[in-house]
């Protein structure tokens, strides 16, 4: 922790204002928040406090080459504002798509931003969160109270990313760098690159420097699944040929992508071998016959263990084709002066490595939370649908899915704060928090998620730091937006599993 942030825990600091919801994050989640309370509990005073300069999150703070989602832009834009660009859309387009939203509705006045948040002290004396922090710009120490913390901060750590610690590394006479944390400096024209990493950032990358570049190989331990495309949806072309309004296309077509994607990921549990080998045969497309698929891009888990990303276009395999980029897959034994050996034996020479190994999971913004004067740790509490937490008064997290687009639940979680808000209103509760039911009591606890079922490395590694989960689905974040979208819009908010004072 900083220093300012160890001052602020032998002193605390007088709230300055007071809002009835403090959001914690000015990305995707946190601005489709701001839109749901202005227009579901108008009136609400609220602020959205950002560390960073500006709004975006991981599309502001991610720099390096090529950067874009790998979820369609029909189902990971919001429900409320139609997307007509491409369906898969460059960090640029969605930070446009996101002014568009602040500007609209009128969100940029309750947003602060380069405001860090280090710690959050509930006090049921009076019903209220005071949030302490420093405002990165001047230095000054800031303190705000709320009656309600949506936390909208996102799942891993901006400020680095994950690079495992390699036998030689101080060695290499290049440059190492970490794609969340590009330089601005570096210029890799001409020269030989090795990315490190088989997921969507790395599929991301190869492609978009391999023109550049006098090579780069993509060196994976194991291969990963794609969806090679067009970067096109021919039904919104369609719809868009026959001039229908925009707010139908988007509507229509969301329904349809989310239909296909329940069909693709029931049949990847019923059907696993049939559907790999569809996703493997579109990699054949591109790389044709001769091309040792089984060893480059055959995963050895069934399909959506853990996320697919789309390849737009096939970029990533006609690079490979072209001779610009290739694929190695081994492990490394350790980094040399001019490269990294792999267990094989095999010297990768390279000017450049780029470390596209992932994420550090980050548990509600690394602040320090405080319980009437008790630290919260979070992994002793049990999560009630993977929004709210037993013990955790008037807080709600947004944590979006990984088989389909994360703002499908960042907009379900909205229509639930802002219900629960009104809820608490009408009871005239200044207080709600989760509570095992007595028939819950002897429920079994479990890992926040089964990793037979979802297991990527930055949830695997970070697993013990998330709360725990049942064996039943209230208790549970399922993962399955397709029984969600029913269920979460009808939770009985007088449950005995809410508490209310």
């Amino acid at each position: 922790m900083p220093d300012t942030a160890v001052a602020l825990t032998s002193a605390p600091l007088q709230a300055t204002e007071h809002f009835d919801v403090l959001i914690v994050g000015a990305g995707i989640s946190g601005i489709g928040g701001a839109y749901h309370l202005n227009q579901q509990c108008p009136g609400t005073s609220y602020a959205i406090l950002e560390t960073q300069e500006s709004f975006g999150g991981t599309w502001l703070t991610h720099k390096y080459p090529g950067i874009r989602s790998d979820s369609d832009l029909y189902t990971f834009g919001y429900r409320f504002k139609p997307w007509t660009g491409k369906p898969i859309a460059t960090a640029e387009e969605i930070r446009t798509y996101m002014q568009e939203v602040i500007d609209e509705n009128d969100i940029g006045q309750h947003i602060r931003y380069r405001h860090r948040i280090d710690r959050a002290r509930w006090s049921a004396r009076d019903s209220r969160w005071t949030v302490e922090g420093v405002r990165t710009d001047t230095g000054e120490p800031f303190c705000l109270s709320t009656g309600f913390l949506w936390m909208c901060q996102g799942y891993y750590r901006h400020s680095e990313g994950y690079t495992p610690e390699w036998p030689g590394m101080a060695d290499f006479k290049g440059r190492i760098v970490h794609p969340q944390t590009w330089p601005k400096d570096l210029d890799v024209t001409g020269k030989k690159v090795v990315v490190i990493g088989s997921g969507a950032t790395a599929a991301t990358v190869v492609p978009a420097i391999a023109e550049k570049v006098e090579h780069v190989t993509m060196l994976q331990r194991s291969p990963t699944y794609f969806i090679p495309a067009r970067n096109a949806n021919d039904l919104a072309d369609q719809l868009r040929t026959l001039e229908v309004d925009e707010t139908w296309i988007h509507e229509i077509v969301r329904r349809r992508i989310l239909h296909d994607q329940a069909v693709f990921t029931k049949r990847s549990f019923e059907e696993p071998e049939k559907v790999r080998e569809e996703l493997l045969g579109g990699v054949k497309a591109y790389l044709g016959p001769d091309y040792d698929i089984a060893k480059h891009f055959t995963p050895s888990y069934r399909p959506w263990r853990q996320r697919i990303a789309f390849v737009p276009d096939g970029d990533l395999f006609r690079g490979i084709r072209a001779g610009k980029a290739s694929v190695v897959t081994d492990e490394i034994e350790r980094f040399t002066a001019k490269g990294i050996l792999l267990k094989s034996g095999k010297e990768l020479e390279a000017d450049v490595i780029v470390t596209a190994t992932g994420f550090h999971l980050n548990v509600l913004g690394d602040i320090q939370f405080e319980i009437d004067g008790k630290p919260l740790d979070f992994s002793q509490t049990v999560t009630y649908r993977g929004m709210m937490f037993t013990g955790v008064p008037n807080m709600a997290w947004v944590f979006g899915y990984f088989r389909a687009s994360w703002t499908l639940r960042a907009d379900l979680v909205g229509d639930f704060v802002c219900r629960l808000l009104k809820h608490m209103k009408d009871k005239q509760a200044r207080k709600v928090e989760v509570a095992l039911r007595p028939e819950d009591k002897d429920m079994p606890l479990l890992p926040w998620i089964d990793t037979e079922n979802f297991n990527p490395g930055y949830l695997t590694r970070g697993l013990h730091l998330l709360p725990k989960r049942g064996d039943k689905r209230e208790w549970q974040h399922t993962q399955d937006y397709w029984r969600e979208k029913n269920e979460i819009p009808a939770i009985d908010l007088d449950d005995k599993a809410f508490v209310y004072n």
